[in-house]
């Protein structure tokens, strides 16, 4: 089995004091995807390189304290991509893409962190350009590879996704061009209506229903955490055949190292 974790850390060096790497190293995934890393190179040089042994890739933000992404893999990747070629979102270190290709297959694992609109209009405007970027290079990914995607993608795609539902309709994060995109991601490429990305929500692939336990994040204002008021954010999207390969997934709600959950999925697959 080939183990792959998603977390947002929010904050790489908040994370590691709260007990993250020891998590890691109990868990022992393949590879863990990471987002809001919030550190530079400078940061994270003769510290977290690696993280129980796992070895880091990342694509860092060039504002201090802000975004990046990681992925530490056990397995060394053919070739490392650091953001998808976007003039304004990779220099917020949004992106990065392990490829693990071997003379029969093409194969990524993608850490990924959308951006979130909740600050106010600029940045969620800056949130529908960065979807609308997004797609096309998904979909062109698509053709050449197998890939998965994990990351904190700041939407939750449907009712079961988020507690209160009724209430959020017009908040970032469950705004209805924002699902759309999703449905857009989801659909497949030869839809009847408008063609999409064909790629597999996994965790909905195994837990079609599950609405309580399928939370990731939750705010940290009121008891949020307490009552369970959460918000699945964070997905693993694969293209079919590796989707196909999903065995088990785990949300580790109870482990506390940021405001959201590792998310684990199980895949039939050898890197």
């Amino acid at each position: 089995m080939f183990k792959l974790t998603s977390l947002n850390l929010n904050g790489i060096r908040s994370a590691t004091s709260k007990g993250v790497e020891a998590w890691i190293a109990a868990t022992a995934p393949d590879c863990i995807c990471v987002q809001e890393v919030k550190a530079q190179a400078a940061d994270v040089q003769g510290k977290f390189e690696q993280l129980a042994g796992l070895q880091g890739y990342f694509h860092f933000a060039e504002k201090k304290g802000y975004s990046g992404v990681g992925v530490y893999t056990r397995h060394t990747p053919s070739e490392v991509v650091t953001g998808y070629g976007s003039h304004e979102f990779d220099a917020e270190g949004r992106y990065v893409e392990l490829r693990f290709d071997t003379p029969t297959r093409k194969l990524s694992i993608i850490s990924c962190y959308f951006p979130s609109g909740s600050s106010g209009e600029d940045r969620q405007l800056a949130k529908f350009r960065f979807l609308a970027e997004m797609g096309p290079y998904l979909a062109s990914l698509r053709k050449t590879r197998e890939f998965i995607l994990c990351g904190d993608v700041n939407i939750a795609h449907q009712q079961i996704d988020l507690k209160n539902w009724r209430s959020n309709q017009k908040n970032s994060g469950f705004l209805p061009e924002e699902r759309a995109w999703m449905t857009y991601a989801l659909a497949h490429p030869e839809a009847a209506e408008a063609a999409g990305l064909g790629l597999v929500d996994v965790y909905r692939l195994l837990q079609p229903t599950a609405t309580d336990t399928a939370y990731t994040w939750w705010s940290n204002r009121g008891q949020a955490y307490a009552n369970n008021v959460g918000w699945r954010l964070d997905y693993h999207l694969a293209t079919p055949a590796l989707a196909a390969l999903a065995r088990s997934e785990h949300i580790y709600k109870d482990v506390k190292f940021s405001d959201h959950a590792p998310i684990t999925v199980d895949y039939e697959l050898t890197l």
